[in-house]
């Protein structure tokens, strides 16, 4: 994507009126986020439960769950902007009232909502971040940073092709003893499978054309249990990112997986 068009997108999400642009030295500059705390009395004008799509991509999955369940509110978070243009445009066409989306990093998501602000989060086919545990979405670092904003006993559901992130999530919550609501390994041929589940984004049909089968697990994240990381070896994902153009097998020592990038 050229310099411009990049630059036409981001001029055109500042006229959109629910898309808050907000990296970090935006929200230095404004001194804090005003909605924060704010966001049902003085955004939405209702007091129906929000729902974080973190990473949103192109914010496909923000506005499928918001067309298909209106009494609630959504708002997808990602720090590109131009990907979630495409979301945000949408929105903006249907006329939505219940969707909004933050341009920022998941570090500073406490910054933008109050404690008990959120209902729950969605997390759909992140980079599973093999190397680095401290980025995975699902860490225990990044399950610290959610309960500052959750509700207690609220939900983090995790949407991935990926067998490495899939399986460190279950074992992360398995060693913190945190409660498993939900579970498969292959969610197009398991009785789990909802209208809601079954929204599909440009990513995941990739995956799902290259015959890889889709993981789903949903926890509830309570403010009480100490977390910690599992000391676990797990066998990493053998195909590297779609963008490659094919998946490639039996790879020795493959790269992290990263359909966003």
């Amino acid at each position: 994507m050229g310099r411009k068009n990049k630059l036409a997108k981001f001029s055109e999400m500042n006229t959109i009126d629910f898309v808050f642009q907000y990296p970090f030295a935006e929200l230095e500059r404004a001194g804090g986020f005003p909605l924060r705390g704010r966001w049902h009395s003085e955004f939405f004008g209702n007091s129906n439960p929000i729902t974080l799509e973190l990473g949103c991509g192109k914010g496909e999955y923000t506005v499928g769950l918001a067309e298909r369940v209106p009494g609630r509110n959504y708002i997808g978070v990602d720090i590109k902007g131009a990907r979630m243009w495409r979301g945000a445009t949408q929105a903006r066409d249907a006329a939505m009232s219940n969707v909004a989306f933050i341009r920022t990093d998941i570090e500073l998501i406490d910054r933008f909502f109050a404690p008990g602000e959120v209902d729950e989060i969605w997390i759909t086919f992140p980079d599973p971040q093999m190397k680095k545990t401290r980025k995975r979405l699902t860490s225990t670092r990044f399950l610290e940073l959610y309960r500052k904003i959750l509700r207690p006993e609220g939900a983090v559901r995790l949407k991935t092709d990926s067998p490495f992130l899939f399986t460190y999530t279950r074992l992360m919550a398995e060693h913190c003893g945190l409660e498993v609501t939900a579970l498969t390994d292959d969610l197009y041929a398991s009785p789990l499978l909802t209208d809601i589940l079954a929204i599909k984004t440009h990513y995941e049909r990739q995956w799902l054309d290259r015959g890889l089968t889709i993981k789903y697990i949903a926890i509830g994240l309570d403010h009480t249990t100490e977390l910690s990381e599992p000391e676990v070896d797990i066998e990493p994902d053998t195909y590297r990112s779609y963008s490659r153009g094919i998946i490639q097998h039996n790879i020795p020592a493959p790269t992290d997986n990263n359909p966003d990038d």
